[in-house]
């Protein structure tokens, strides 16, 4: 199936689309560490299906030096030895944030103190907003029919279905 639109070809599209890469520069920039960034954003794209964001950011992961071996583990964290225990308190409170969709009742009083153990104030609160922005990224991709597998490492604002260079910029 072809990608139903691009969502820089009108107005609104254009809008909403500027202020969500806004929002996610905001987050990169953040003191959260970037591989933990990526395997936040990683993980919820495996559980929300979207192969569009799975591409994206296995890719700039792995261009950025993560290790395959933990890029494949992802999915599977509780059952490997290969992430630290800060890195677990975000995969969990990845998941229970975006899990919310399949009647869970959201993030538990244990995840959170967790997190909290591991991530300061500033942290704390870049990883919360990643993962509402990666799980509304999600929907907007699946909706969209946006597919994986042409992305090219570095280049998010180039992806077809997302915009082009020249509507993120200005």
């Amino acid at each position: 199936m072809e990608t139903r639109m691009n969502l820089f070809d009108t107005e609104l599209g254009t809008k909403v689309g500027k202020r969500m890469y806004a929002v996610s520069q905001v987050i990169q920039e953040s003191p959260l560490p970037k591989s933990t960034q990526e395997l936040v954003q990683l993980r919820a794209s495996q559980i929300n299906g979207c192969g569009f964001c799975v591409d994206i950011h296995s890719k700039d992961a792995a261009a950025a030096g993560e290790d395959a071996a933990r890029l494949s583990l992802v999915a599977t964290w509780r059952h490997s030895t290969v992430f630290t225990d800060a890195e677990r308190a975000a995969l969990a409170l990845t998941e229970e944030g975006t899990r919310i969709i399949d009647g869970h009742a959201g993030v538990t009083d244990e995840t959170w103190a967790r997190v909290r153990k591991h991530y300061d104030e500033e942290q704390a609160i870049a990883l919360v907003s990643l993962v509402a922005m990666i799980n509304a990224t999600n929907r907007l991709a699946v909706i969209l029919n946006n597919q994986g597998g042409s992305y090219v490492p570095g280049n998010l604002t180039t992806v077809a279905g997302l915009g082009r260079a020249e509507a993120v910029g200005n």
